[in-house]
């Protein structure tokens, strides 16, 4: 850290001891305990505790690309159409080699419990190659950012109020996408079955109701989206609904094209939408973790890259829990002007 680090200005507290174990229980990738950090109380695993003042106090810099979500917005998608607009449409590039080695994804070790980690060695012991992904997955980001020439291009899920305080007055360009909630629980809910980093251990409904709580990692959901709102007249902000981006992509490009100050032809722009589609997309490796699946951090029957549309939900929730579920989005939507696209 540099000499002129800034302390982490916000309190982070275990979990009640009996939430905590009730938890342990569901989520089996954590195997310590769940800390909440700030006002807000979002929610991490027990490693962020000893990352936070380190990801404060990440040196950004002016010429910094960040997209900015909460989990399963649409994160992947927006990633890979900002590098390609900002790498001249670099389409070989973009399906040889990974996006995660192109985008890091900056607090990805803080899902790395110690236990869990010690058991995909064990697992992959004396294979080299599978070993050496493993300690890539464990070694902070921003260690890799630090020492990255050139300009970067950086994924996170962090909320504002717990990035770098210079974050928004630096220069850095940040492309911040929402989604209705009841799509994002559906999603996170197959996430956190996929990775045994998270691995959730139960149905749906035991799912939304750690969701609705706040109860789940990067939550609350709704603290998390509102501080994205309030930054989207910041004219180093570009916040998208992912249900635009998913009705007309093209108007989504233009979007995100002026914002990173590029421009494509038109015959470009089709490539690029075709390039996207989610018939396509889905079947790129380098978007898909397929190494992670390699050495059995990600169980290989799940997918990353899913359906890709909105309105998904309506397969998932019964009637009663749909109900609960709007009831709850329309208490916390009273409070905004933010406005969720059909």
């Amino acid at each position: 850290m540099h000499k002129n680090a800034l302390p982490f200005p916000y309190k982070i507290s275990p979990l009640d001891p009996n939430l905590n174990e009730s938890l342990l229980q569901k989520f089996k990738g954590e195997t310590k305990q769940f800390v909440k950090v700030g006002p807000e109380e979002y929610f991490f695993p027990s490693k962020y505790e000893t990352e936070a003042e380190k990801i404060y106090n990440f040196p950004v810099r002016s010429d910094d690309v960040w997209v900015v979500t909460f989990p399963r917005s649409g994160t992947t998608w927006t990633q890979e159409l900002v590098w390609l607009l900002c790498n001249r449409l670099n389409f070989q590039r973009a399906r040889t080699e990974h996006l995660a080695a192109r985008f890091p994804f900056l607090e990805f070790n803080v899902f790395a419990d110690d236990t869990r980690l010690e058991e995909f060695r064990k697992e992959n012991q004396g294979n080299i190659d599978h070993l050496g992904i493993i300690e890539h997955m464990s070694t902070p980001q921003y260690e890799v950012l630090n020492n990255t020439q050139g300009r970067r291009f950086i994924k996170t899920h962090i909320p504002f109020s717990l990035l770098p305080s210079n974050l928004l007055t630096s220069g850095a360009k940040i492309v911040y996408v929402a989604r209705n909630p009841k799509d994002v629980a559906v999603s996170y809910y197959h996430l956190y079955q996929m990775f045994r980093t998270l691995d959730f251990r139960g149905d749906f409904d035991t799912f939304w109701d750690c969701f609705e709580n706040n109860l789940v990692a990067w939550g609350p959901y709704w603290s998390h989206i509102k501080e994205g709102w309030n930054q989207r007249d910041n004219p180093n902000v570009l916040f998208l609904f992912y249900e635009d981006m998913n009705k007309n992509l093209v108007s989504s490009i233009d979007k995100v094209a002026e914002f990173l100050d590029t421009s494509l032809t038109k015959d470009q722009v089709n490539e690029l939408v075709d390039y996207l589609d989610i018939k396509n997309f889905r079947n790129n490796p380098a978007v898909n973790f397929d190494s992670l699946k390699t050495v059995g951090i990600c169980r290989s029957d799940q997918v990353f890259i899913r359906e890709g549309k909105s309105g998904g939900w309506k397969g998932k929730f019964s009637e009663k829990l749909g109900a609960r579920a709007d009831k709850w989005i329309q208490e916390n939507l009273r409070t905004t002007d933010l406005k969720f696209s059909e």
